[in-house]
């Protein structure tokens, strides 16, 4: 169930403080480091490194074989951080994943109630083809990923820090798939789409992988470095006018606000919550330091705003009907907003 990976030893030395030059230096190293391994596939390199720096939950969706899972496992890697990896199928148990209590005999021969840990107590939680495991075994993550902790037979154990699930999602088209409820959804802080690799990336995918082997990736950033970053971005400022877009561009979701879009309220039966603010806020900081800024743009809410929004969304009816994109009304929606602006 579990696929551990020990972090390396960690470092005697005191780490100097972190700022913007080391923050992008940091940065930069993890992605350089992944994409030695991963062809083809830099805004998901991207994209999940803003949301591990932000803090949050990222859902990686695509068809299998697009490299998801040797993505995250690399990137475990590379942090030095503590790696477990769970393969949700539809007999999976939510004590499978959080733990149980069993009784245990000790040398003495006495028995007592002692609690076996599950595979969420780990740094990064790889949760393989999340949307394979019943709605039950799902919601299991739902404490785990919004308080850091889970609950076992009246017993709450917080998770070690830092945490971050990467979960991995084939398309609901597929069959034997269940869709998240959204209620799970909206604890991801992003939801990254993993798309098919062009030709030139395909053949260095076919020499690479029926050549000599690639060497894995090795430890660029130490956990503690990472917990700095975190708090840098945490730290970083942002202007009002900036926070308020992101609190415009919530509001403009909701079919029933005043201003929203023709095609919104034509498409979307239910609007983000508020927890997407400040997704877009926390992943808009950590952009904003690895381009180098001091300040937050509306710039990084645009670029941002699609894999932050496209899973909040709840389509209506007549969006399902007819296939509609997500993404699309996010842009408009964003282009609408903009427009708007003094």
């Amino acid at each position: 169930m579990a696929d551990p990976v020990m972090p390396s030893e960690p470092r005697t030395v005191p780490e100097p403080p972190m700022d913007v030059e080391r923050f992008r230096a940091s940065a930069a190293a993890v992605e350089a480091e992944l994409g030695r391994i991963i062809v083809g596939q830099d805004a998901l390199i991207r994209g999940t490194l803003i949301t591990l720096l932000a803090g949050g939950h990222a859902l990686l969706e695509g068809v299998p074989g697009l490299g998801k899972t040797l993505l995250v496992r690399s990137l475990a890697r590379a942090i030095g951080a503590r790696f477990s990896r769970i393969q949700f199928t539809p007999d999976l148990m939510p004590a499978d994943i959080v733990g149980t209590t069993i009784i245990a005999e000790d040398e003495a021969g006495r028995r007592a109630w002692r609690y076996e840990p599950g595979p969420l107590f780990a740094n990064l939680v790889l949760a393989d083809e999340i949307n394979r495991a019943s709605p039950k075994t799902q919601s299991a993550l739902l404490e785990a990923m919004q308080e850091r902790s889970v609950t076992v037979a009246g017993t709450t154990r917080p998770l070690p820090e830092p945490f971050l699930v990467l979960a991995t999602q084939n398309p609901i088209e597929m069959e034997g798939t269940y869709p998240l409820p959204e209620a799970q959804l909206d604890r991801f802080l992003m939801h990254l789409r993993v798309p098919f690799p062009d030709r030139q990336s395909l053949v260095a995918i076919a020499e690479r992988g029926t050549g000599d082997a690639v060497d894995g990736a090795g430890p660029v950033v130490d956990l503690a470095s990472l917990v700095a970053m975190q708090g840098l971005a945490r730290a970083l400022p942002i202007a009002p006018h900036v926070s308020g877009l992101a609190a415009d561009l919530v509001l403009a979701t909701h079919p029933e606000a005043p201003g929203a879009p023709e095609s919104l309220r034509r498409y979307v039966a239910y609007g983000a919550s508020p927890r997407a603010a400040q997704a877009l806020v926390s992943a808009g900081k950590v952009r904003a330091l690895l381009e180098g800024r001091f300040n937050v743009a509306a710039e990084d809410l645009v670029a941002l705003a699609p894999a932050v929004l496209r899973h909040r969304l709840v389509p209506s009816y007549e969006a399902r009907a007819e296939g509609l994109d997500m993404d699309a009304l996010v842009r408009q929606l964003v282009a609408t907003l903009r427009d708007a602006q003094p």
